[in-house]
């Protein structure tokens, strides 16, 4: 899975969306007015380093059994640590990728969540860099 685009967060507007509370149910519809709690911010819940945070597009399909398809976008966030298990964005050679982090001992291999890709291990005469860890991924349905 490579990324396909690099966004900056706006955060000059915020934009509150309606939260209700209660359970939704698929059935028959019913008024929900009155089930209105407050106001959401996407901002305020999906990013909590403002100044840390980017966002990906991601194109490829190494990525499917994490929840991550091509086309969507991804939330980053360069203040967090990278751990193991960790899914990242890291540039591996001059190319971006997504990946979970494999890290134990002196041992680091960037590994795919689909069976049809293969983990990449990483050689220390590479020029690899973690640029941040994936906090969110949104995708349409």
């Amino acid at each position: 899975m490579h990324v396909d685009a690099i966004y900056a967060p706006d955060l000059s507007t915020p934009y509150k969306l309606p939260v209700f509370i209660g359970r939704l149910p698929a059935g028959f519809p019913s008024p929900a007015d009155d089930y209105i709690e407050g106001k959401l911010d996407l901002n305020r819940h999906l990013i909590k380093h403002p100044a840390a945070t980017f966002f990906v597009r991601v194109t490829g399909d190494s990525m499917l059994e994490a929840g991550i398809h091509s086309g969507d976008i991804l939330i980053v966030d360069r203040s967090l640590e990278a751990t193991d298990g960790s899914v990242i964005v890291a540039a591996l050679d001059g190319e971006l990728t997504v990946k979970r982090l494999y890290q134990r001992a002196q041992t680091i291999r960037l590994l795919p969540e689909n069976k049809n890709y293969q983990p990449i291990d990483i050689h220390p005469h590479q020029s690899f860099e973690i640029w941040g860890v994936v906090t969110n991924v949104i995708h349409a349905l």
